[in-house]
């Protein structure tokens, strides 16, 4: 295939190299004379391990060209690889100037070229980029569509500084949000001999993905330092403690807990929490990653509140008391902080959980309920038909699949649902539906 490369950064001459070698024509375009002279000298532009061989062998091979000019690149070429920097601005959002300016340049060469070609950004933006800039500054400069003249597209890299070649031919996963089949069917093209499945989505979604990883492997490398220096005050070897983490494949490194919902409660998590941070202050250790989980689980019961509140009723049923599916534990359950909450504001509550019967309530349950909602009993009814019908809100907190089908079958189209597990086939309730965040 006929390939361009606008950016030659790190992104841009790995992608060209691996390319390249791969057997395709790539054209790499630069506005950065010393970059594009490397290259063209069968040179590197990076420092990194197995690039000098790489450029210096598709250089001999006759299968990489390079110019200053991206409108040349994209006009002798089907597919382009938008790989322009995204630095931070000073107020920390993104510095865009790069992107605006390769776009009209690609607005430039479209409104030349009749042939349909497609364009996939690599570099790094904020979901909605392509769409609300990109998209229009393309369209309007070229006085073509997307999706009948042109394709356009996002797609994240995952090349690691140190280990990009090797990252480059062995991905998790290929990932492309695209505007329609063509433009992701010729990306697949490229991409097809990877050893991973290739996927694609919404671009936006395919934005958010690439933000999402980065962030997680932050969050990680702090958690993993914050849980060393405690280890290191208590004299504990936190190398062992999280290799050991590491050996759960189940909970710990899997997908468990990695599905937006609702807050978290119970009484093993927020329990060990405080715990872990008295320790941590008790030994004079600063953990402001951990410090802050608390609070910030805190604002997701703080943001159901509101959305709760903004619906202008007061007549609310709770589906789900206990802070888990499947169980009657009730101790630091957010739904009893909801349950709490509202109660003091004057609503009309009604709660039905099929696992929680007040009297065989026992030893912590009881004693957290009598403290809580010492009263909770007479807000219980027998059935979920009862709360849904007598309700105008119907929170839902329970993942019962024969409860989410009695929900679909009662609610009504002047009923609210706020849903806080992620019903399944969501089309089918009819009443005003809401997830708690998606």
């Amino acid at each position: 295939m006929k390939i361009s490369i606008l950016g030659l950064g790190y992104v841009g001459a790995v992608s060209l190299g691996c390319l390249a070698r791969d057997g395709h024509d790539v054209v790499g375009a630069d506005i950065d004379e010393a970059k594009v002279r490397l290259i063209k000298e069968g040179k590197t532009p990076i420092i990194e391990e197995g690039m000098a061989e790489l450029m210096e062998s598709v250089s001999k091979s006759g299968k990489v060209t390079v110019t200053m000019d991206a409108v040349e690149a994209v006009l002798n070429t089907d597919l382009s690889f938008i790989c322009v920097g995204t630095p931070s601005a000073p107020n920390g959002g993104q510095d865009l100037t790069a992107i605006k300016r390769i776009s009209q340049q690609l607005a430039e060469a479209i409104k030349l070229k009749s042939d349909y070609h497609v364009f996939i950004i690599r570099s790094t933006i904020s979901p909605g980029t392509v769409e609300n800039i990109i998209w229009p500054i393309i369209e309007s400069g070229s006085n073509k569509k997307v999706g009948k003249d042109f394709g356009l597209g996002f797609q994240p890299e995952f090349l690691r500084e140190g280990s990009s070649i090797k990252d480059y031919d062995n991905p998790p996963f290929t990932v492309v949000g695209t505007d329609s089949d063509r433009s992701s069917d010729l990306v697949r093209e490229v991409f097809k001999h990877l050893p991973c499945e290739f996927i694609t989505c919404s671009i936006k979604t395919a934005e958010m993905l690439k933000y999402c990883c980065n962030v997680f492997h932050a969050l990680k490398a702090t958690f993993s330092n914050e849980i060393g220096r405690i280890s290191q005050s208590l004299g504990v070897d936190s190398h062992e403690v999280m290799q050991l983490v590491c050996k759960d494949k189940s909970l710990n490194i899997s997908s468990a807990y990695m599905r937006p919902g609702f807050a978290f409660g119970g009484s093993c998590l927020p329990k060990d929490l405080r715990a872990l941070m008295k320790l941590a202050k008790d030994n004079d250790i600063s953990t402001p990653m951990l410090e802050h989980v608390l609070p910030s689980n805190r604002l997701h019961i703080d943001h159901t509140i509101s959305l709760i509140k903004s619906k202008g009723k007061k007549s609310l049923g709770l589906i789900g008391l206990s802070f888990k599916s499947g169980t009657d534990d009730l101790r630091e359950s957010p739904l009893v902080d909801l349950a709490e909450h509202f109660i003091g504001k004057g609503y009309d509550i009604k709660i039905y959980d099929p696992e929680v019967n007040i009297a065989r309530l026992t030893g912590a349950n009881k004693r957290y309920i009598e403290e809580s909602i010492p009263h909770i009993s007479s807000l219980m009814k027998e059935s979920c038909r009862e709360v849904i019908e007598e309700s105008d809100i119907i929170v839902v907190g329970l993942n019962d699949i024969e409860l989410i089908k009695e929900l679909k079958n009662i609610v009504k189209a002047d009923h609210y649902v706020i849903d806080l597990v992620n019903i399944a086939d969501k089309d089918e309730i009819k009443a005003d539906y809401q997830g708690i965040c998606w």
